[in-house]
């Protein structure tokens, strides 16, 4: 079922989400730090374009906590994958941060059953979040009935990022509408030694693949994908998962993250690079490069109109060492100053409503009017913690590493139906 943006504000999207971590007992209340004036905030946001985000919000949360330490304790990797492993250890061990990163949606429902995050409806209603944020957003921050998490921002999968020079250089007037002409774009750059894609480690190549998917399969049945009612052995799956294929044979395949390899696009070695908005942030930030004449962006092939969502959050652990300071962490990240201080530069728009629209330009000013457009389409994020759960997104992951050598489409799809058969 397709759901504009006015449908998700008013019902929520219906979604599982993925990568939560082992259960194990709960270290018991919060305590008091022995009056310690600091706070321990656990990220991924260590590279650039999201390290001057989270930059820009501690530093005005120091300017609102006069004398509190922060710790950031930020672990490199993109989306997250090596701060989760990083993060399931010390929660194993009871020793949690005062306030750690996740996606919004069911991603924490592992950690909420394992007794390590408070609920903190009591910041929402004293705060007035709840009419601060969009209904559908709030919904899917809400496990059995309790609020876990403070949504910072909103950002978008599913982009296809250039450089409108080279395009014109290589005799490109735009990108291909659709994943077959872009495929055709690509034979012709290979004439001119010039890659397609740029694509980076496996979290990147699965980014890509779900955007594929999206594009190839339209947005019912990219939905259906997640709930059943598209069947992954259908031939339609398997010729999506082939043209994929197709686009890795064109183009660069490494073991980067997303920042090295979007380089390669700004460089003019691949003409184009499937990312989220986050890498918006990093452009005009760390690159100091111009929105329409040194970088450009569309909806990835196939996908206009339709958003494909995530959304960071920020929790409070059960046990958290100073537990007023990550009250005080979470007030930070949902307030108007916050999100407008952090979003621009991160390159995102705020899960806020009432956010200062002229701070975001550009890219960002595009984005935000998609968003707010009430037809636009929105569909969740598989990679980014929307659509699968744990135990089905964890045999997804394993699925792939074997599809990604051995290239068998019809193989990969008929693992990915068994482990929802599985898991579901």
């Amino acid at each position: 079922m397709q759901v504009n943006r006015r449908q998700l504000l008013g019902a929520g999207i219906g979604a599982s989400a993925l990568l939560a971590l082992p259960a194990c007992s709960s270290s018991g209340d919060s305590g008091s730090g022995g009056g310690e004036k600091k706070v321990e905030v656990f990220s991924w946001w260590s590279g650039p374009g999201e390290g001057e985000g989270l930059a820009a919000l501690i530093e005005d949360f120091k300017k609102n906590n006069a004398g509190v330490e922060f710790v950031n304790a930020a672990v490199a990797g993109g989306s997250g994958t090596q701060a989760r492993q990083v993060l399931t250890s010390r929660l194993l061990a009871n020793q949690p941060p005062d306030s750690y990163q996740l996606h919004a949606g069911q991603e924490a429902a592992s950690d909420i059953k394992a007794g390590k995050l408070e609920a903190i409806d009591y910041l929402y209603d004293a705060n007035g979040w709840r009419d601060k944020f969009p209904k559908g957003l709030t919904e899917k921050l809400t496990i059995d009935g309790k609020i876990y998490a403070v949504p910072v921002n909103i950002h978008r999968s599913n982009l296809l990022f250039f450089n409108p020079k080279k395009l014109a250089e290589w005799g490109l007037s735009a990108p291909g509408k659709t994943w077959s002409e872009l495929l055709a774009q690509g034979n012709t750059l290979k004439g001119k030694n010039v890659k397609l894609l740029s694509v980076g480690t496996t979290w990147t190549q699965m980014h890509l693949l779900e955007n594929v998917l999206l594009g190839e399969l339209g947005t019912d049945k990219y939905n259906g994908l997640w709930t059943g009612q598209t069947d992954w052995n259908g031939a339609d799956v398997v010729a999506a998962l082939d043209t994929f294929k197709q686009l890795l044979a064109l183009s660069v395949v490494g073991t980067d993250d997303w920042q090295p390899t979007i380089d390669k696009v700004v460089a003019g070695t691949a003409a184009f690079n499937v990312m989220g908005d986050w890498a918006a942030g990093y452009l005009q930030g760390a690159k100091a490069l111009k929105y329409k004449t040194d970088y450009d962006v569309v909806a990835s092939p196939g996908s206009a109109g339709v958003y494909n969502f995530l959304a960071d959050s920020f929790t409070l652990p059960k046990g958290a060492p100073h537990k007023a300071y990550a009250e005080a962490w979470l007030k930070e990240c949902a307030s108007k100053e916050g999100q407008d201080l952090f979003n621009p530069k991160k390159g995102s728009v705020p899960a806020r409503l009432d956010s200062d629209k002229s701070k975001y330009t550009d890219y960002l000013g595009w984005a935000l009017g998609e968003w707010q457009n009430s037809s636009t389409v929105v569909v969740g994020s598989l990679v980014h913690g929307v659509v699968a759960n744990n135990a089905w997104k964890a045999e997804i992951e394993k699925a792939y590493g074997v599809f990604f050598q051995d290239k068998d489409s019809k193989k990969f799809a008929g693992a990915v139906a068994a482990a929802y058969a599985a898991n579901k």
